[in-house]
């Protein structure tokens, strides 16, 4: 018998479905940023027509609608023009765009772009969470760092901005760029951690060699990462390897450093919970903080054709949503999401998966209290965002 059909079900009890719950839990979220939001986008846009009835619209778009107009800035959050401010923050989004480290298709270097274009299609608010992250954590947008035409150079930038960001207390997060960025951010992210730092690394590939063609390309970063001396390859996990794709050398290297690989095959007999426990296990055995990098060729290239290395039976979507919500609930010293290549993506999907990585982690960071503000406050508007549409 179904649950409809159960003696003991009531419709209106929210804790009977996630999806009851979320909408009475709604009711609790404030919305104080969001007028804030209408109030400043009156005065610096000015106010509307006088034919339009809704008084909330301003002239210039200044704000999260509409969806398809404005500065495309990560979700529409600020862009902080002086770095030097970043400290005023809790979390802090820049671009990475880099892509003389592929060995294949290049195009990544135009990822930052491209995902901050897309994130302008989202909200905010997520249902499932029942949190508005305009409401619960302060997040800018940092621009890009200014990468070199030159691999070393262009390390040695990535890594000083990662570390400026980390130094000031605020949760870095970076869109690249192909993931030869690995090294650098890491490095940027152990500078400022008394300690070990695990590393969770979910990809198809190892990317574990010392380097390829004579350079540290995207198939190099972890042998330099876990050179690192607080960054031991022990407490390195990498999620979802297999296929045709991983070079022997790098294999080789993982044997011999004792890193832990879980291939994809793994991941379908033990199931993303078991995974996600085995892997946070030993990221965290004797770190400090761990560290993610999500590459986004790990999902299957049916769902993910805008990257420089596709390759089938990776991950489904909601399998590597599920799995970056778990090994992030304990917290993260930053995030990285590498190998967006929009010249090879079809409608955005690419980007928007990997929009979506990004802000699935920065929500579970905040329900789980590692980074915001709360979900929760007092309320200072007129219940939701859709009240009369009056401004006091």
């Amino acid at each position: 018998m179904g649950i409809f059909h159960d003696e003991g079900f009531h419709p209106n009890d929210p804790s009977q479905f996630h999806g009851l719950e979320g909408a009475a839990q709604e009711a609790r979220i404030p919305n104080k940023k969001y007028l804030e939001e209408i109030k400043r986008g009156l005065e610096l846009g000015l106010e509307a027509a006088p034919s339009i009835g809704d008084r909330t619209i301003s002239t210039f778009a200044r704000g999260e609608l509409p969806h398809w107009a404005g500065i495309n800035t990560f979700l529409k959050f600020p862009y902080l023009e002086d770095v030097n401010k970043v400290g005023d923050y809790e979390c802090a989004v820049m671009g990475i765009p880099f892509d003389i480290g592929t060995t294949y298709r290049a195009g990544t270097r135009f990822g930052p772009q491209a995902v901050r274009r897309i994130s302008a299609l989202y909200t905010t608010y997520n249902y499932e969470m029942a949190l508005d992250m305009r409401e619960s954590l302060d997040v800018c947008d940092l621009g890009d760092v200014f990468t070199i035409a030159n691999i070393e150079k262009s390390f040695d930038q990535i890594a000083k901005a990662v570390s400026f960001v980390k130094a000031k207390g605020v949760f870095p997060i970076m869109i690249g760029g192909d993931h030869s960025i690995g090294y650098p951010c890491v490095k940027g992210i152990a500078e400022n951690v008394d300690g070990n730092v695990g590393i969770i690394h979910i990809d198809r590939h190892v990317d574990m060699q010392e380097k390829d063609m004579d350079e540290r390309m995207h198939t190099t970063p972890w042998f330099h990462a876990t050179n690192i001396p607080n960054a031991p390859a022990i407490n390195l996990v990498q999620i979802g390897l297999g296929g045709w794709q991983c070079p022997r050398i790098g294999v080789k290297e993982s044997l011999k450093r004792g890193s832990n690989i879980l291939t994809i095959g793994d991941v379908e007999e033990l199931g993303i919970e078991k995974v996600a426990e085995i892997a946070l296990e030993t990221a965290w055995k004797g770190a400090k903080a761990v560290y993610l990098s999500f590459d986004i060729d790990s999902v299957d290239c049916g769902f993910v054709p805008g990257t420089g290395w596709p390759e089938p039976g990776g991950f489904l979507p909601r399998e590597v949503l599920k799995l970056l919500r778990l090994v992030s609930a304990p917290g993260l010293a930053g995030m990285e999401v590498v190998e967006v290549s929009p010249p090879y993506d079809c409608s955005d999907i690419t980007a928007l998966l990997a929009l979506r990585a990004i802000v699935e982690v920065m929500g579970t960071l905040v329900v789980n209290n590692h980074i915001g503000h709360g979900r929760f406050g007092e309320n200072e508007g007129k219940g939701s965002p859709g009240h009369s549409g009056k401004i006091a």
